[in-house]
C-alpha cells in the first residue's frame, strides 16, 4: 500500500476540489474556517446515512466494512479479505490507489463482474454524481479489480409507500457506465492538478457561482468577507442586474450599480437602502381590502421537510406533510379574533385528522388570507388527492383563498426595512415593530418541521411537551401576524 501524504485526496475531497481547488486547500490547511454547519446541511447528512443504509437491502446479505473503529490500512485490508474470501457484495468497500482512498457505498459482483453503485438522497443523477462514481471506478480498477459497470441509485420521487418500503421500488438504479469511463482521463488530470496545487501556497481563486453551484460552500464566510454590506448581492427580485458580472467589473457596493441598468425593484430596494424611503400605493391597498370579506380566516400550515423515506402510506419520497395550522376567526368586522389550532402527535399519518379538524373549523363562505397561496393551496390539492370523497369541501378552500403576499410582492407596499424582502418575518417587525420572530425557539418552516420530528422521535415526555409549546407559537405567530399586518394595511389605505 502507497504511503498517505499531504497530497492524499479521498472521493469527497476530490470533489471538493473538482468544484474549487480553493476549498480544498481550505479544507486541508485550514479547517477552522469553515462555516458553522447549519442545521439544514445536518437535516442532508443525517437524510443521506439513512438512504445509504437502507439502499444495502437492494443486495441483501453483504457484508459490511466499518469506517468507524478501523484504519484506512486496516478497511482497506479488511475489503481485500472479503473478496479473496468469494464474498459477492460488501458494502463501505474500502479502495487506495494513486494516492486517492475511497469507499464505495455498494460493491457487487454480477453475472459479468464487480459493479460499483454509489447511493444518493437526491431524485436525480446530477453532474457531480458522475465525477463521484468516476473517481471511485479510477481507484478501484487502478487496485486491480474489473469493474464492469458502474450505477447511481437514487430515489423515485414517483414511489408511493403502501406498507413497508419497498426498496426496489424506492430506488431507481440509472447506469452511468459509458459516462464514467468517458471520464477518466479527465479523472487523472484532475488528480494531478489537485496533486500539484496542494504542494503550493493557498491558490488565488475569487468569488464565483461555483460558491453556491449545488450546494453552498462552507468557506463562503472567509472567501466572502471582503463583500461589503449592502453590496450588488443583496439585490433580489426580478429585474435584478447580473451581480457577478458587476463585481467582476469592480462594481460592489449597492450603491455603484448604474441607475440605468437595475429595474424598478431594485431602484425602490436601493432608495430605501440610501435614504430610508417608503412606497405605499394606497389605492392599490384598498383594492386588495374590498376583495376580502366576512367571515375573515388567517390560516397557516407547517409541514415536514427533507424526508426521503416515506413516513407514512400513501406519501411520496420529500413529499410534505401537513402535521400542522393555525387558524385565526374573524366572523365580522371589529368582531373578536377566534383562535384555533391543531398539532399531530405524528403516531400515525397526520393528514385525514388534519383536513377534518380544518374543514370543520372554517366558517362556511369563509375568506381565508394566506401568506404566499401557492404553499398552502398545493398542500391542499394534495389532500384532496390523498381523499377524494372530501375534494369538493377542499377544492371551495381552495377558490376562497386570497394571498396576503401580493400587495407585498407587487410593492404595492414597501418598506425600506425590508431590503427587497416580502417574506412575513421580514414585513411583520417592519410594520408591526412589538412583534417578531427573534425571540422565539422557532422561527422558520425548516426548523418547525426539524422540531416536529424530533418530537415523534422522542421519548422523553418533558422534551416532546417543550416541543409542542415551541410548534403552537411559531405557527401560531404566522397567523397572528398577518391579523396585525392586515391592521396596518387597513391604515394606509386610508391615511
Amino acid at each position: 500500500m502507497q504511503k498517505i501524504n499531504s497530497t492524499y485526496l479521498s472521493k469527497s475531497l476530490f470533489i471538493r476540489g473538482v468544484r474549487c481547488h480553493k476549498s480544498l486547500y481550505l479544507h486541508k490547511y485550514k479547517p477552522d474556517l469553515k462555516d458553522a454547519v447549519s442545521e439544514e446541511t445536518e437535516k442532508l447528512f443525517e437524510a443521506g446515512y439513512q438512504i445509504g443504509t437502507l439502499a444495502q437491502n437492494l443486495f441483501p446479505g453483504g457484508v459490511l466494512v466499518p469506517y468507524e473503529g478501523l484504519s484506512h490500512k486496516e478497511q482497506i485490508e479488511m475489503t481485500a479479505s472479503f473478496i479473496a474470501d468469494g464474498c459477492r457484495t460488501i458494502y463501505e468497500a474500502t479502495f487506495f490507489y494513486n494516492n486517492v482512498f475511497i469507499k464505495a457505498d455498494i460493491l457487487n459482483l454480477g453475472d459479468d463482474g464487480w459493479d460499483v453503485y454509489e447511493v444518493k438522497n437526491s431524485t436525480e443523477v446530477k453532474d457531480y454524481h458522475i465525477d463521484d462514481a468516476a473517481v471511485q471506478y479510477h481507484v478501484i480498477t487502478g487496485s486491480g479489480l474489473p469493474v464492469t459497470k458502474a450505477f447511481i441509485v437514487h430515489v423515485d420521487k414517483q414511489y408511493v409507500r403502501h406498507g413497508e418500503i419497498e426498496v426496489e421500488k424506492l430506488f431507481h438504479k440509472e447506469d452511468i457506465s459509458t459516462k464514467v469511463q468517458e471520464k477518466q482521463i479527465f479523472i487523472k488530470e484532475e488528480i494531478e492538478r489537485q496533486r500539484e496545487m496542494l504542494k503550493g501556497s493557498e491558490p488565488i481563486i475569487d468569488i464565483g457561482p461555483q460558491c453556491n453551484k449545488d450546494y453552498p460552500c462552507d468557506f463562503i464566510g472567509h472567501c466572502w468577507s471582503h463583500i461589503p454590506s449592502p453590496s450588488v448581492f443583496d439585490y433580489v427580485d426580478h429585474g435584478k442586474p447580473d451581480v457577478f458580472k458587476l463585481y467582476q467589473q469592480g462594481i460592489i457596493r449597492m450603491e455603484d450599480v448604474p441607475i440605468d441598468i437595475l429595474g424598478w425593484r431594485q431602484k425602490l430596494q436601493l432608495d430605501g437602502v440610501l435614504h430610508q424611503k417608503n412606497h405605499i400605493d394606497a389605492d392599490a391597498v384598498q383594492e386588495f381590502i374590498d376583495s376580502l370579506w366576512y367571515p375573515l380566516c388567517f390560516m397557516d400550515f407547517e409541514t415536514t421537510f427533507m424526508v426521503p423515506i416515506p413516513m407514512y402510506d400513501g406519501i411520496r419520497p420529500y413529499q410534505q406533510v401537513t402535521f400542522q395550522f393555525s387558524l385565526d376567526v374573524m366572523n365580522k368586522p371589529g368582531g373578536e379574533l377566534e383562535h384555533y389550532e391543531f398539532l399531530a402527535d405524528g403516531a400515525t399519518n397526520p393528514q385525514k385528522e388534519f383536513i377534518e379538524r380544518l374543514l370543520a373549523l372554517v366558517p362556511h363562505n369563509a375568506c381565508i388570507l394566506v401568506w404566499n397561496q401557492s404553499f398552502e393551496a398545493s398542500r391542499l390539492k394534495e389532500l384532496a388527492a390523498a381523499f377524494p370523497e372530501k375534494g369538493s369541501e377542499i377544492e371551495y378552500l381552495i377558490n376562497n383563498i386570497r394571498d396576503m403576499m401580493i400587495p407585498f410582492r407587487d410593492k404595492s407596499i414597501y418598506h425600506w426595512q425590508f431590503d427587497g424582502s416580502y417574506s412575513i418575518k421580514v414585513v411583520l417587525p417592519a410594520l408591526v415593530p412589538d412583534l417578531s420572530y427573534d425571540n422565539l425557539d422557532i422561527s422558520d418552516g425548516g426548523e418547525a418541521s426539524s422540531a416536529w420530528l424530533r418530537m415523534v422521535q422522542s421519548n422523553d415526555e418533558e422534551e416532546k411537551s417543550a416541543i409542542r409549546k415551541q410548534l403552537l407559537q411559531y405557527c401560531g405567530l404566522d397567523t397572528l401576524a398577518m391579523v396585525k399586518i392586515l391592521e396596518k394595511m387597513k391604515d394606509m389605505a386610508t391615511g
